[in-house]
């Protein structure tokens, strides 16, 4: 389990290298190529050095990889969202911290997110008010205008969802997450309204762990697995701690957790028996 940053690295280096031997280069020639030190491809391809997203482009300019979206998955990894420029969340960086900047950026390139909330409402799914009063819970001495920001920023990951090419979202939500009233019946009341006119999105899929199946695999935490297109060697599964975030990147992860996703669907009710539970439960708020 690592940080953020390093996986990102690693991954980035992991796949530089692919493309490179794709193309029968060696680690020379490709340093070659591009003016630079054999030492400096090898420092990337292994994740122990940094590297700017100008410094990938001419990698894959030497390559021959003329794939846009792998350009700017590749982009994003090296800290940018795609790969020529700052992300939108860059304006909130004073605000937001650098594994929270990391799970932005992941997000925005995805084209999938599978994800179990045991909790609170998934992020993408939240109202305003709804936000304001799960982020003032967790942070209650943060200033206001804070808090304010970070609300912005959970509304505005939303466009995923409405984007040209949207982001494939499935979610599996215990039953507490619908019950738990954060907020207060009102504010409740207009997350169900929510949570169900995003559900009938064609790239949303829903569902819903009752109490009635006891205990499940996944009971213990949360968590969000990113599928990327092009390359499923890009997949990341995201934990969330109170203070940070640990994202796992092995081959044996992801196919554990993408197990335990479907363990969970397979024993959750389906989409619109999940729907009917959610409709009631807001009725009877």
């Amino acid at each position: 389990m690592r940080q953020g940053p390093a996986v990102r690295r690693r991954k980035l280096g992991e796949e530089l290298r692919g493309l490179r031997l794709g193309v029968g280069l060696t680690s020379r020639e490709a340093a070659l190529l591009v003016g630079w030190n054999q030492s400096k491809v090898s420092r990337i391809e292994t994740g122990t050095s940094g590297v700017k997203p100008a410094d990938v482009a001419r990698l894959l300019d030497a390559y021959g990889v003329a794939d846009q979206r792998l350009r700017e998955l590749l982009g994003t990894l090296a800290g940018t969202a795609d790969g020529g420029g700052k992300g939108w969340w860059h304006a909130y960086r004073g605000v937001i911290p650098p594994q929270y900047r990391d799970f932005i950026s992941l997000e925005s390139q995805a084209s999938a997110a599978r994800t179990l909330e045991t909790s609170v409402v998934p992020g993408l799914l939240q109202t305003p008010d709804y936000a304001r009063a799960v982020t003032r819970s967790a942070l209650e001495s943060v200033p206001t205008a804070t808090v304010d920001s970070l609300v912005e920023v959970r509304i505005a990951r939303q466009r995923v969802l409405r984007a040209e090419r949207p982001l494939t979202f499935s979610a599996v939500l215990d039953e507490a997450v619908l019950r738990r009233q954060v907020g207060g019946r009102e504010v409740m009341r207009g997350q169900l309204r929510r949570v169900l006119e995003m559900a009938q999105l064609p790239h949303v899929r829903l569902q819903v762990l009752p109490f009635s199946t006891g205990g499940y695999v996944g009971l213990t935490g949360s968590f969000v697995i990113f599928s990327f297109p092009n390359t499923s060697d890009l997949d990341v599964v995201v934990l969330d701690h109170l203070t940070s975030s640990l994202y796992l990147e092995r081959k044996e992860d992801l196919e554990t957790y993408g197990a335990a996703f479907r363990t969970m669907q397979a024993h959750a009710l389906s989409p619109t028996d999940s729907l009917d539970l959610v409709a009631g439960i807001r009725d009877g708020v």
